[in-house]
């Protein structure tokens, strides 16, 4: 066995929606895990393994209290800002929470020789995308300051892994994150979350009045953009996959997380209604900057190198396990009987 198997797991923004999942899947495996997190958008209780420490991943202060008590062998990193049309209209907040802590994050992992990295990137790196489906060394050119700290960060860990031999990361790039844990223990907690499906799942509970559809006129064959969803269990699975292959092949990467097939916003929605057998009110909104026509994954790469296999490779399945939480919500908060 690894050294490394045997040392706690560091797991920056673990209360989050994807980290939660995360934390979830390697504390079933016996991992060893410390969650960093400020609990700005994260839930406490969503944390079902490890310890949690409150703080900030760029306080220096916070994580020498970490890397004091806890022996950590590899660091998965979640935490930070994620709305693209929040980045356009507050670029200096992602660049500061995404690429600025980061940065702090990545050095004092190089001072303290913890060798194992990987990074939660995006899709977003990739901007306008050409239109057809993706692979991991098409042109990364962004489009948002969101895509553009990400994609900063990556250029961060690339050249600090030349500058530093035994350093290696890999970075994830997610395709839309979808659904919640099939078992119903946690999922997307955040009020103000920005994905599709959540959005539509709180409309069909009455607790939004509508769902937005921001443009119809994008150059898709019925003009509303496409998205590569994934399940977000399949994508905890990334994870383990990509660091048990870190940590066996002591080689940096970058791989796609998706499946490669893309669905449109009216597709989803459609999708939704037939699925929950339950019609919502939709209206037509003005486009919001900074998104893409269409973003479709080529995910050969990552199945290759780390024998990842999805299992809920289904949308109407993502549906449910989000509408289900969703549900779950309302219920604890009172709302639904």
């Amino acid at each position: 066995m690894d050294k490394h198997m045997d040392k706690y797991i560091l797991i920056t923004g673990g209360a989050g929606y994807i980290g939660s999942h995360v934390v979830k899947l390697f504390g079933e495996c016996g991992k060893k895990i410390v969650v960093l997190d400020n609990l700005s958008t994260g839930v406490k209780k969503n944390i079902l393994f490890g310890d949690l420490v409150v703080g900030d991943v760029g306080c220096e202060d916070d994580l020498n209290k970490i890397f004091s008590k806890y022996d950590v062998g590899a660091v998965i990193h979640f935490a930070g800002s994620i709305s693209v049309p929040e980045s356009v209209e507050n670029p200096l907040k992602y660049y500061h929470n995404n690429t600025v802590n980061s940065h702090t994050l990545i050095k004092k992992c190089i001072d303290l020789k913890i060798n194992n990295f990987i990074f939660s990137s995006t899709a977003a790196t990739y901007g306008l995308g050409e239109g057809k489906p993706l692979d991991e060394d098409d042109l990364q050119k962004p489009i948002n300051p969101y895509g553009h700290s990400k994609l900063m960060i990556e250029r961060i860990l690339k050249d600090t892994a030349c500058a530093h031999k035994n350093f290696k990361y890999i970075a994830l790039r997610y395709f839309n994150v979808a659904g919640a844990d099939p078992e119903g223990k946690i999922g997307q907690s955040t009020p103000d979350a920005t994905h599709l499906i959540k959005i539509a799942s709180q409309v069909a509970l009455g607790k939004r009045s509508e769902l937005s559809i921001f443009g119809d006129d994008y150059n898709t064959p019925d003009g509303t953009c496409v998205r590569d969803y994934i399940h977000v269990m399949d994508l905890a699975q990334a994870h383990l996959d990509a660091l048990n292959y870190l940590i066996r092949e002591k080689t940096s990467n970058y791989m796609n997380c998706g499946y490669s097939k893309g669905f449109s916003v009216k597709e989803v929605i459609s999708e939704m209604k037939k699925t929950l057998k339950i019609d919502f009110p939709i209206k037509m909104a003005p486009r919001r900057d900074g998104d893409p026509d269409i973003l479709i994954s080529k995910c050969e790469k990552i199945k290759k190198l780390t024998g990842w296999k999805p299992k809920y490779n289904d949308l109407s399945l993502m549906i449910k396990t989000a509408y289900d939480w969703e549900k779950k919500l309302e219920i604890e908060s009172g709302n639904l009987c």
